[in-house]
Formats: structure tokens, sequence, C-alpha cells
């Protein structure tokens, strides 16, 4: 049986409708950003990546961690350590939640984790030796970091984004800092 042409007609013209309505909510401003909303509506919160403070911990923990080039699993024994996180945006300060890297349904942690919301940033290594990231936690979090921004928050046009390890300025990205026992760090966004 042969399709008549206003049935055709009919189904082309929905798909293209479809097509339409599919591709209208991608693609990019003029700034090169990524466009559109898996909603509709005007109330639509940004992704954590592009958020503003208090950011919660992730729900989606197990993608999180993989992202951030981890594993989740019991604890590691072989080394425990706690560095410490302070976050400062216009001179107030932005907390660290607990359970960034613990899944909260089955318990299973990443050896980079958070466990209080006090900044204490935990360690506990499969091996002696392994290197963690601030910018690995800050991708378990959903929280991106970078020379000129936390978050969604940006810093301003000339100004970066401030690092301190131990109260000793740190150049370049801070997302690359790599974490150490006792280490106090400081970003800050004046």
């Amino acid at each position: 049986m042969k399709t008549s042409d206003a049935a055709r007609r009919t189904t082309a013209a929905a798909l293209t409708a479809v097509l339409t309505l599919l591709l209208a909510g991608c693609g990019d401003d003029a700034a090169g950003n990524a466009t559109g909303s898996s909603s509709s509506s005007s109330t639509a919160s940004p992704s954590d990546e592009e958020s503003l403070p208090p950011w919660p911990a992730p729900t989606d923990v197990a993608a999180r961690v993989a992202a951030a080039g981890l594993d989740l699993g019991p604890m590691g024994t072989a080394e425990h350590y706690h560095p410490h996180l302070s976050i400062t945006i216009d001179g107030s300060a932005a907390p660290v939640p607990p359970n960034i890297g613990v899944d909260p349904n089955t318990g299973a942690m990443s050896a980079l984790h958070t466990h209080e919301g006090d900044g204490t940033i935990h360690i506990e290594a499969d091996s002696v030796g392994e290197k963690f990231t601030l910018g690995q936690l800050f991708t378990q979090w959903g929280v991106a970091l970078n020379s000129t921004r936390i978050g969604g928050v940006r810093a301003k046009a000339g100004e970066t984004v401030t690092v301190t390890s131990n109260g000793t300025p740190v150049p370049g990205d801070p997302a690359d800092l790599q974490l150490e026992p006792d280490q106090q760090i400081e970003l800050t966004i004046p």
C-alpha cells in the first residue's frame, strides 16, 4: 500500500517540528556559552558548576567521583591525612558541605572526601604516595574551579581567584594544587 503525499507531508512536518523544538533549546550564545535548559521555567536553577554558594554535596556521587579520576570503595588505610579548605567570596565564608565523595546509599567513599561541614578534607588512600588535587575535590563536588572562578562566582576583570597554602600564595590554577597533610588552603575571590 502506498502512502499518500498528504500523509508524507504531515509526517515530514511533524518531524521538522519535533527537531526544531529539540534544537531550539541547544546552542551557544554570543560568548560561546551553552544555552538551553531541560525546563522552560524561568525559575530553573543553573547547574551546580555554574551556581552561587552555598553549593550542596552532589547526589550523583558515583559519576562525579569517576569524573575526578577516582573510584568508590572501602576507605584506604595506607595513608590518612586532613587538609583544610576555607573559601571566602566578597568577604563572606562559603561553606564546604559534608559528604563530598560519599555515596549516601551505600556509604562507599572515594579516597578524597569530606565528612563534616567545617572544611576538613579527608584523604584515606589505598597506597602511600598517591597524589590528590584540589581540582579533584571540586570535580566530585560539581563546582567549577579555575583561576577566574569558583562555581558561578567569577573574579572581576583583571583579578583572579587567590589561593594560599599554609599562608603562602600559590600561582596558577587552584585546581592543580596538590593536597598535603595538615595543609591550610584558602580560596578567595575579592
